[in-house]
């Protein structure tokens, strides 16, 4: 296997939104095969929906062994350390984000190999990024974050989009650029969930509702 720099952020998307999958699912007492499910879900979930849309079948997963069996070491890997780890909400938290970066730059990049223009590599991006927790939420009952107010997610991704786009005009070089998009993804991610951010939204009596700042402790 050829490792691109599309492969390398995959895998490690990969990895962050395994770790991410599995942990929730410990926290929602799924048995054994519940938490390899939602593993790959997560983590396999956004580059499905990408590949499809542009018409790259089968998808990456389906011929990358290596790709599956970084998923699935990263299940057995929160198993295995589950016991030690006390503050599991913030595990899933913190490697969502992580791999939030990681795919928004993944989903560029395949963008990028097509000669695709800004507007669909940025979505492609998010997409990557976003609809592996999009199923996952969903299938533990959980709100969908990149469907509600409760937290800045998708826009997110797409602010480190633009971001690297903007860098890539300054002729940023590749090496400090693909860091630097990820790592803003992740702060921008981070501070808004911690400051409490949202985006305003629409009540239930058709009103709009500014944003009530929420400060994470």
């Amino acid at each position: 296997m050829e490792f691109s720099l599309f492969s390398v952020l995959d895998l490690l998307g990969a990895l962050a939104f395994a770790i991410s999958g599995a942990s929730l699912a410990i926290e929602k007492k799924f048995d054994l095969f519940g938490v390899f499910v939602l593993a790959f879900v997560t983590s396999i979930g956004g580059g499905t929906v990408r590949d499809i849309l542009i018409g790259q079948t089968p998808v990456d997963w389906m011929s990358n062994g290596l790709l599956i069996s970084t998923i699935a070491a990263g299940a057995l890997l929160t198993l295995l350390f589950n016991p030690y780890v006390q503050k599991l909400r913030f595990i899933v938290y913190l490697f969502d984000a992580i791999g939030l970066g990681l795919f928004t730059m993944a989903g560029i990049q395949k963008g990028l190999s097509l000669d695709m223009n800004i507007f669909i590599c940025i979505s492609l991006g998010t997409i990557s990024a976003t609809f592996g927790g999009l199923l996952r939420d969903i299938i533990t009952g959980e709100k969908p974050m990149l469907l509600t107010r409760k937290e800045i997610y998708a826009i997110a991704s797409a602010i480190g989009g633009g971001s690297f786009f903007a860098f890539r005009y300054f002729e940023l070089p590749m090496e400090i650029n693909v860091p630097m998009t990820i790592l803003i993804v992740f702060l921008v991610r981070h501070i808004t969930y911690k400051m409490g951010i949202r985006l305003p939204g629409v009540d239930e009596n058709g009103k709009w509702v500014r944003n009530n700042v929420d400060p994470k402790s």
